[in-house]
């Protein structure tokens, strides 16, 4: 078959398969009002509407404001064609888009308050790693032994409970605790939760009573999770707000980080004359010191913006928005597009069960299914498995406690460090080609470190090869499987099911997580570290194949492309996938000539005008 009638056949294909479902995407029409619903109004109706706005919400006193800003809210790039804005007004709106981090100092306290709250997330997953040397003695479920199986499930249960928490229950009280308390509210109980059980975990004597302790927190984990980065994306300005969703990433793995260092600075604490194990209680206890910053300075920021319009509080949006904006311009642009937004979701959601669409509808369905995907593999790639146990492997790699935590915090640290390029790479490189380079090459190295211990015990070489193996997995893992899970989950479901649809990739990762900390410390008594880090390495080959076959590219596209890329039935795009690592193998590998293969989407030309969603999780 020759090449255009190969193209001609995938083509007719394609439209053939479009045909058969197109009658159950409705989302395009819906993203299109969704991401920008002044398009279209004329200027001069646009600006009545805006007068009739703020008189009607109590802002009639800044009337003039809202019209000029709800011409700019329509087009913002189009300022300068304005006639109704004066010099000023546009030099403020050039300044914007010139210099993006010239921000007010009220956001950049904001952004610190969340990134502290990424790393009191961070922490709070890793001070459980040092403490993992001392409490299962302790508490009296030892890891060797006649009751070495048993104990070894205990333990990886005690580990893993406020992951349990937070995917079961926890990403879940979400919703109603931001509906009722809003987003500081949220913060501040997260928070609170959080530092109080960081300090019961110290105060515990059973096993079982630490378990219970470290479920509670999970209640502080999870709606803190699916909260800070909502109200950062809500706050910041758009040219910001994408960074600020890397950030969460970012910030959480230099908690781990943080944590390892709590684990170091506490080792040494002796024991006291009626306090057994000191140290690893200063170390579960240690999470909740910036926890409890938190929980103080989070109502000295304004609150979210949006939260406030759907409370019906435009006063005190717009209150909001100039501690978080430099000009009333600004404010009134923001709060006006917010408000037509929130309208617009109203309208579409109407009638709808939004957590049914997401398995109902076929291109929500595939766009749920491809960030289950990666939130799963971000934990079964074995990255978590590092973070909470490393101090044991490295332990049984004959180091002792002290260099077993000092080679942990190294992992912490180049996990933060490498997490920086991803900012420059996930937009140029693209989400797809980072996952598909760094699965194999994690796959790689975990098998270096497994068969590592296959080295004598006596050797120098044992330890050194293990150390390695861990820093190249963390430096493979960082800017791939690190921060795409929750970019990618972000932006791949249409924006009106977004929020339904990050929480359940939010509980997806947890519940796995969950499943990681139970299953690893049995995993390494039965396995042996030997098969225990094989059996993640065949997960992150596993993983490879799932990217390949399931995840399409969502790198700079528009609304509609999105909507197109995702409407490709599931055996199509894997089909086409196959071939494409067929013909790549055969181009790059055994340099040989084949012809192009033809376009799986045709993005150029077909779609007409397009649409771009507003960076970040959150829209507006």
């Amino acid at each position: 078959m020759s090449i255009d009638q190969e193209k001609s056949s995938i083509k007719q294909e394609s439209v053939s398969d479009y045909s058969k479902e197109i009658k159950h995407i409705d989302n395009t029409t819906a993203n299109v009002k969704l991401a920008n619903p002044l398009t279209g109004i004329p200027h001069d109706q646009l600006m009545d509407d805006a007068s009739e706005f703020a008189k009607s919400h109590g802002l009639g006193h800044l009337e003039q404001e809202f019209r000029k800003g709800a011409l700019v809210a329509q087009d913002p790039t189009a300022f300068e064609s304005l006639s109704q804005l004066t010099e000023e007004d546009k030099s403020v709106l050039r300044r914007e888009l010139t210099h993006r981090w010239a921000q007010p100092a009220q956001l950049y306290y904001l952004v610190i308050l969340c990134s502290l709250s990424a790393a009191v997330q961070g922490m709070d997953e890793s001070v459980i790693n040092g403490a993992n040397l001392f409490f299962p003695d302790q508490l009296g479920i030892p890891q060797t032994g006649p009751n070495a199986s048993r104990n070894q499930w205990l333990l990886g249960l005690v580990n893993g409970a406020p992951y349990l928490c937070c995917g079961v229950i926890g990403c879940w009280l979400s919703a109603p605790m931001n509906k009722y308390f809003g987003r500081r509210g949220t913060i501040c109980i997260s928070a609170f939760v959080s530092f109080i059980t960081c300090i019961w975990q110290g105060l515990t004597n059973t096993w079982w009573h630490l378990f219970i302790a470290r479920f509670i927190l999970g209640f502080g984990i999870g709606p803190k999770s699916s909260t800070v980065p909502v109200y950062a994306a809500e706050c910041a300005p758009p040219a910001i707000r994408g960074a600020l969703v890397m950030m969460w990433q970012m910030w959480t793995a230099f908690g781990i980080m943080i944590g390892t260092v709590m684990s170091l600075a506490f080792y040494h604490v002796a024991d006291t004359h009626n306090v057994h194990g000191l140290n690893w209680r200063l170390m579960l206890g240690s999470a909740g010191v910036p926890a409890l910053i938190i929980m103080t300075q989070v109502f000295f920021c304004p609150e979210s913006p949006r939260w406030l319009i759907g409370k019906g509080r435009y006063d005190k949006a717009f209150e909001s928005l100039l501690r978080l904006r430099k000009s009333s311009l600004q404010a009134a642009r923001d709060l006006y597009y917010i408000h037509v937004l929130l309208e617009a979701e109203k309208e579409i959601q109407t009638g709808r069960n939004l957590f049914l669409e997401l398995f109902t509808v076929p291109r929500n369905r595939r766009a749920t299914l491809a960030s289950g995907i990666v939130m799963f593999m971000q934990q079964f790639c074995g990255v978590n498995v590092i973070a909470y146990y490393s101090s044991n492997i490295f332990s049984q790699a004959n180091f002792t406690n002290t260099q077993a935590l000092e080679a942990s915090w190294g992992f912490g640290m180049l996990n933060w460090l490498f997490a920086f390029p991803a900012v420059w790479t996930i937009d140029t490189f693209g989400r797809r080609n980072l996952l598909l380079t760094t699965f194999p090459l994690m796959a790689i190295f975990l098998l270096m470190t497994g068969f590592a211990f296959y080295i004598p015990e006596d050797s120098k070489a044992r330890i050194a090869v293990v150390a390695l193996g861990i820093y190249l997995f963390a430096m493979a893992y960082s800017p791939g499987e690190g921060p795409v899970p929750f970019t990618y989950s972000a932006e791949a479901f249409p924006l009106y099911v977004r929020d339904v649809g990050m929480g359940w990739a939010t509980s997806v990762l947890w519940f796995f997580n969950f499943i990681v900390a139970i299953t690893f410390p049995r995993l390494l008594g039965a396995f042996q570290p030997q098969g225990a880090f094989g059996w993640y390495a065949g997960w992150n080959i596993m993983g490879f194949f799932l990217i390949l076959l399931f995840l399409p590219e969502t790198k700079a596209l528009s609304l509609e492309e999105l909507d197109q890329v995702f409407s490709v039935p599931t055996h199509v795009h894997a089909a086409y996938q196959v071939k494409s690592l067929k013909h790549t193998i055969q181009k790059y590998v055994f340099r040989m000539k084949v012809d192009p293969l033809p376009p799986l989407y045709e993005h150029e030309g077909a779609i007409g005008e397009k649409h771009y969603a507003p960076g970040g999780s959150g829209h507006a």
